[in-house]
Parts: C-alpha cells; structure tokens; sequence
C-alpha cells in the first residue's frame, strides 16, 4: 500500500524551491501556483508544485508562446502627485 502524499505549508514549499516565503505568496497570486486554502492557511502537495514548476519550464521554451504573465516589473502610480516637506521658519 503506497503511503498517501501530506499537505505542506508555505515554508515547506519556500524551503522545497530554495526561494523565499514571499515569493510563494506573490506566485500564487500572480502565475498560478497551485495552493489549497485550509481556514486563512495554505497548503500544498509538492507533486503539484513540482508538476507546476515543469509545466512553467516548458512555457518558457516554447518559442512565439503568449504568455499570460505580468511582467515582474512594477508599475508606478504616476496619476498621484509627489509632496514635498516644507520647512518652517522659526516664528511658530
């Protein structure tokens, strides 16, 4: 009898990948990760994440592939105008 996979937190797979927890979070809000929400936690079978991570590989080498992910830069919000800090003279 095969021994059934468990379920792993956000630290297990951050270790698991060598990358950071935030990272995990920000995958899986952005590309897809496949996470399980468990009450506010998530969890993950790592076949899966191992699955993702192949199928992501082979997105990248396909060539003219579309690829439906944001680019990892962030956008600036330009609409808002800056503020500068104004000393005060001395007579307050």
């Amino acid at each position: 009898m095969a021994a059934e996979e468990r379920w792993v937190g956000v630290d297990d797979v951050a270790a698991h990948l060598g990358v950071a927890k935030d990272s995990v979070y920000r995958w899986i809000d952005e590309r897809g990760l496949p996470a399980h929400r468990v009450g506010r936690l998530f969890r993950f079978k790592l076949s899966e994440i191992d699955e993702w991570v192949r199928q992501d590989n082979e997105r990248e080498k396909t060539p003219n592939s579309v690829q439906s992910r944001p680019s990892s830069k962030t956008q600036t919000n330009r609409s808002t105008p800056k503020t500068r800090s104004r000393k005060r003279g001395g007579n307050e």
